[in-house]
């Protein structure tokens, strides 16, 4: 289990978070809701170790947090446009997991065969659509074998035919156990998952409730209710 308690971040003695806390499951998708500038990208950035907290504790699995088991899937993907798709993943895996190009290539193909790229592992980044982008950015997240992945807008650059397919993928990814977070302001991407939404505004979380909670007691949640329907 992720645990986040109490984090606070100010930037140029600006808080951006504000005692922020919250859990996440093995198997369950957290989705930190929020327009932008409310301090959902840096939790992310804290959670990968990209910037520090000023206090309060991230713990995983009851132990400090190691950042290596957190994988993080960008906004623009962070694809190397020098390497193939192959090589987009059997490089980190050599290079950070410390693997065998033998092993690293086992595990490349298996995830590009998972995520029906194989045809695609000799191509480049820039001949690639929005979605296939995407693949193989959570291919190369996922060969590192993290516990935790943190999705960073994860719809924002696909075109809307694509959005379907990234709620299924994000779905799959919860049901084999691992812990989602995702950082994102699209309703009909949150619409479509079984989630826990956290409501952030001006760096807090305001409100939390589960997809079950909001189908059966949506009047509860007055905040979340509004801010999903563009009020």
């Amino acid at each position: 289990m992720l645990s986040v308690k109490n984090i606070v971040k100010s930037f140029h003695n600006k808080v951006i978070l504000d005692n922020v806390s919250f859990d996440v499951n093995p198997g369950e998708i957290v989705v930190l809701l929020g327009r932008s500038g409310v301090g959902k990208s840096t939790i992310l950035r804290l959670l990968n170790n990209l910037e520090t907290v000023d206090s309060g504790v991230i713990e995983l699995d009851k132990q400090q947090i190691d950042f290596s088991k957190v994988g993080m899937l960008f906004q623009d993907f962070n694809l190397f446009a020098h390497m193939s798709v192959q090589d987009n993943i059997v490089v980190p895996l050599v290079k950070v997991a410390q693997k065998s190009q033998q092993e690293a290539l086992k595990i490349t193909n298996d995830l590009l065969g998972q995520f029906g790229l194989k045809d695609q592992a000799e191509s480049y980044p820039v001949s690639l659509s929005g979605g296939q982008k995407q693949r193989v950015a959570l291919a190369r997240t996922l060969a590192l074998n993290p516990s935790l992945l943190c999705l960073d807008e994860p719809t924002s650059a696909l075109d809307p035919s694509l959005k379907v397919e990234i709620a299924q993928m994000i779905a799959k990814l919860a049901e084999q156990g691992f812990m989602v977070i995702i950082t994102t302001h699209d309703i009909a991407l949150v619409q479509r998952l079984n989630c826990k939404i956290c409501l952030m505004e001006q760096g807090q979380i305001v409100e939390v409730a589960t997809t079950k909670e909001l189908q059966q007691e949506g009047d509860k949640f007055e905040k979340i209710k509004k801010f999903m329907s563009g009020k």
